[in-house]
């Protein structure tokens, strides 16, 4: 335990979060200085938990609710620094404190949620809730908690506790270990090629290729990493098949090519553990613990969506399939297309079919240029402006924004990380060094975006797919829900909500990409700095639902398999490469296209579980955005203020205040259907 006295020196236990643009003392901050942190902030924590639940007199909203919510903020500094680095940039040094720490934070956790004189006073509120003179707010974190308690065993007999909490903290020493060997075998690769290997591919994609070997220590030459933005545009523009192959198996082999980093041997223990819990606490699968708290409610209703959607999307997946086929003969290809053939196939079918091609398109979408869209959306939508902050940062490539609203008030402090680069976990995702409340004071919230685009030549400008400028306004959505939260109790702060809800913001935020007036105005060409032409936006967008068969496949097979593995009653036994592809196989999944996220390196579900039964979230968000985004289309105005406010106010400011279905018909006057979905994706013609 580190002592009171040489606890000032540790950088990490300072309090930075009184100012508007305090942020950690990054720079002085080493891997050593977490295990003691993190140990005191524990502890800390632990005696103000002791002291509530041992409490002097009949348990009130506040000395009970109010100071749960007080307690931890020691902790909740530290782990949120730790979270930003362990993920953005880490190294051997913070993996080795990561695979310490995350059984210690588990077993924090299980002492907070499993604690019986703690829940007694919770139950007791709970049980007197309508007596108590609580406001919404008040009652709603009431709920949550009791709700949050339960669902964690607290009501269980001791031995049930006992096992849910040996539980908690394997599976956490095992999502550590899961994401730690994806990273790893991220790391291990990269195909090194020569000039005469490039065949196809077109200038951006070389600069880029040249960029990464260079950062290998390779000068002179070209390589393609395990990055999405490097992987799938070498997939989609080289003509050597036979490259193309390597990439992509060593692409959806991440996690499963034997030795220390393979993971199947890790998901069988953790999907039986969690079926294992899931029967402590009374449910029938994993599957049922999980969804029983979300907006679905059931597997059951999960799946009916995906199952209408899945037969559509095999449909028009085939007939994709047969184009491409067409286009292969056409040459004079003598093979049938393989999962390494479709983006480059597609990818030539979309220019014979809408005059287009992505070597085309790209130089129009910087990342500069593409952050300063997602800016100005927010401020014509919401009045958010965004001014450059110069402060201390973890890495040089992340970069700051103090936000004000449209009164010049500060709102909080916005942070982006964008580039691919060996300390970082692959994918995107939003994150937050600090959440909004009012409870401790006027706390404003400091947000991060990170993701993974392929990193420029010195003095080039980065250059974004469309695909990934859409993942940049995704991360965004999140981040301006984590931005705009206006609420005082931290449990319902930013982006606490359902797993099914939260992509709502983030996916509906996707939908102004697209709109005309913002394309005009950002999407700009590198070289000439000449607008996109409207013929070519007219173009672009006249692509929206090309490709969607294959699209839709890749991610509902994920959904389904998800929901399969987590629905088993137990793992003995379990073979994961043939469980998945015995799921795959009585799903008719085309042998052409494989799942977006293999199990082995299915990091939603593994690394930390957070999507584990919850995939088909994004698809059940996609529903509400779909029809959200009419919601402004039939005003005739993307930015129409009226609608703006509502969504303001019942989704992106709401935090968890209502229940989900509440805040959805509060800013749409009723619930959605899966029509407006089914139009998005060109689904809707498609034979079921």
């Amino acid at each position: 335990m580190t002592s009171q006295t040489s606890a000032p020196r540790n950088p990490l236990l300072s309090d930075w979060t009184g100012a508007a643009f305090a942020l950690p003392p990054f720079g002085a901050i080493a891997p050593e200085h977490f295990r003691p942190a993190f140990e005191r902030a524990l502890a800390a924590h632990r005696a103000e938990i002791d002291g509530i639940a041992a409490g002097a007199g009949a348990p009130t909203f506040v000395n009970t609710i109010e100071a749960l919510e007080r307690s931890g903020q020691e902790l909740d500094r530290v782990g949120s620094v730790f979270s930003v680095l362990a993920s953005a940039h880490t190294g051997d040094a913070l993996e080795a404190v990561e695979r310490e720490v995350s059984p210690l934070l588990a077993r924090h956790s299980n002492a907070l949620y499993l604690d019986r004189a703690l829940y007694a006073r919770i139950a007791a509120l709970y049980e007197r809730r309508a007596t108590l003179g609580l406001s919404p707010e008040q009652a709603r974190v009431l709920d949550r908690y009791h709700t949050r308690f339960v669902r964690a065993g607290a009501a269980l007999e001791k031995p049930a506790q006992d096992r849910l909490a040996a539980i908690n903290e394997r599976l956490a020493s095992l999502g550590t270990q899961f994401g730690q060997n994806v990273l790893a075998d991220e790391k291990a690769y990269a195909l090194i090629l020569d000039e005469v290997d490039l065949d196809g591919l077109p200038d951006f994609a070389r600069a880029a290729a040249a960029a990464a070997a260079q950062e290998r220590g390779e000068s002179g030459k070209y390589a393609i990493t395990l990055a999405r933005s490097s992987c799938e545009g070498f997939l989609q523009f080289s003509a050597r098949r036979d490259l193309r192959e390597k990439v992509f198996q060593a692409w959806i082999k991440r996690g499963e090519n034997g030795g220390s980093t393979d993971n199947r041997a890790l998901i069988a223990e953790m999907v039986g553990l969690r079926a294992e819990r899931a029967k402590l606490l009374g449910f029938a699968s994993f599957a049922d613990y999980r969804l029983d708290d979300q907006m679905a409610k059931t597997p059951q209703a999960a799946r009916k969506l995906l199952d209408d959607v899945w037969g559509r999307a095999r449909a028009k997946a085939g007939i994709e399939r047969d184009a491409l086929q067409a286009v292969i003969a056409n040459e004079g290809g003598n093979f049938a297309l393989a999962p390494w053939d479709w983006r480059y196939y597609a990818e030539k079918l979309r220019k014979k079919k809408f005059d287009l091609d992505e070597a085309e398109i790209k130089p129009f979408f910087q990342l500069d240029r593409m952050i300063e869209a997602a800016f100005e959306t927010a401020h014509r939508l919401f009045g958010l402006n965004f001014t450059p902050a110069d402060v201390p940062l973890y890495h040089a490539d992340a970069r700051a924004w103090d936000v004000t609203d449209a009164q010049g008030r500060h709102v909080g402090l916005f942070i982006g990380d964008y580039f691919a680069r060996a300390s970082k976990h692959s994918g995107a995702w939003m994150t937050s060094l600090r959440s909004q409340e009012k409870l401790a004071g006027d706390i404003r919230p400091v947000i991060l975006n990170v993701c993974n685009f392929s990193k420029p030549s010195a003095g080039e400008s980065a250059l974004l797919s469309f695909d990934d400028a859409r993942t940049l306004f995704h991360e965004f959505g999140h981040g301006l829900h984590g931005l705009m939260s206006n609420v005082t109790y931290p449990l319902l702060a930013g982006t606490a909500v359902s797993s099914d809800f939260v992509e709502l913001p983030s996916q509906l935020y996707e939908h102004w990409l697209e709109v005309p007036a913002i394309l005009q105005k950002y999407a700009v060409h590198a070289q000439t700095g000449k607008p996109m032409p409207k013929a070519l936006i007219d173009r672009l967008l006249a692509t929206r639902t090309f490709n969607q068969g294959f699209h839709t496949v890749e991610y509902t097979a994920c959904a389904l398999v998800d929901l399969d593995i987590h629905t088993l009653p137990n793992a003995s036994g379990l073979d994961v490469s043939k469980f998945e592809r015995d799921t795959l196989d009585a799903m008719q999944m085309p042998p052409e296209i494989v799942m977006r996220h293999r199990l082995p390196h299915f990091q939603h579900l593994f690394a930390g579980g957070g999507y584990a039964a919850g995939y088909y979230s994004y698809m059940w968000s996609e529903v509400l955005d779909a029809d959200a985004f009419e919601a402004f289309e039939e005003t005739g105005d993307p930015f129409d203020a009226a609608t703006a406010k509502r969504l303001r106010d019942f989704i992106y400011s709401a935090g968890n205040l209502r229940d989900p279905i509440e805040a959805y018909t509060a800013f749409r006057g009723r619930l959605p259907a899966v029509d407006a979905l089914l139009k998005k994706r060109g689904l809707s013609d498609a034979a079921a």
